[in-house]
């Protein structure tokens, strides 16, 4: 039987929107399993954690521009745009109570952080870098994964509302870009170990990926010709 010319034209739209069955696990097992063998070789003091210590002790310069890069992950700067962004999608989206779902997994996904962080804090109890003042509690990166969760999860709520290729790009740009100068001020002023700042890219790879195969699912994702 013909397929009707309006149905042709649907079906790559539909298509697009698919999830392979090895795609969430690949996004989701990939990192977690990374984050795991790191942990383990921290707990245990393997050799991972010798080769890190040589590449700090080879990265570490305190400087003025490293510490304002690691700012990047404090909390009064790194949530206050995530709110921000919150905030317009709630005006975008406002009389659909179901559109209101984005903004509270994103809302979830970063009280989730401290929930998580903290508790592998104390549980490997890893001592700081000899550029901070004696004490533990640094691994995983909390700074770290402040700054990934928060403008990351304020790059997928506007990358559907984006209405250019180009400037989805620029938008995945800047949030890298973000990210990746908190991540190199930190190690570079001394703040944390390579491992701790990578540890937290594990987790939060695990976390976004959550967050964006949550999304492709939820109305209210789409409001820009194509998505994320």
């Amino acid at each position: 039987m013909p397929i009707p010319a309006h149905q042709e034209r649907a079906e790559p739209a539909v298509r697009g929107r698919r999830t392979g069955p090895g795609l969430p696990a690949l996004l989701l097992g990939l990192p977690a399993a990374l984050f795991a063998l790191i942990t383990w070789q921290v707990v245990t003091d393997g050799p991972l954690v010798e080769l890190d210590e040589d590449v700090s002790r080879a990265l570490v310069r305190p400087d003025r521009l490293s510490e304002v890069l690691a700012d990047l992950g404090n909390v009064q700067v790194a949530v206050p745009v995530l709110a921000v962004v919150l905030g317009y999608v709630v005006l975008r989206t406002r009389g659909d109570g179901r559109r209101w779902l984005p903004v509270a997994a994103a809302a979830l996904l970063m009280a989730l952080v401290p929930a998580l962080i903290v508790p592998l804090k104390e549980l490997t109890d890893r001592p700081g870098t000899p550029a901070v003042s004696p004490g533990t509690g640094y691994y995983p990166s909390g700074h770290t994964a402040t700054a990934a969760v928060a403008y990351g999860s304020a790059t997928l709520l506007l990358l559907p509302r984006l209405a250019t290729p180009l400037a989805r790009r620029a938008l995945a740009g800047i949030c890298a870009a973000l990210v990746l100068g908190a991540s190199y001020g930190l190690v570079r002023r001394g703040y944390h170990w390579p491992l701790d700042v990578v540890a937290s890219w594990c987790l939060c790879a695990v976390l976004l990926a959550s967050l964006w195969l949550f999304l492709r699912g939820t109305p209210g994702t789409e409001e820009g010709p194509a998505g994320p």
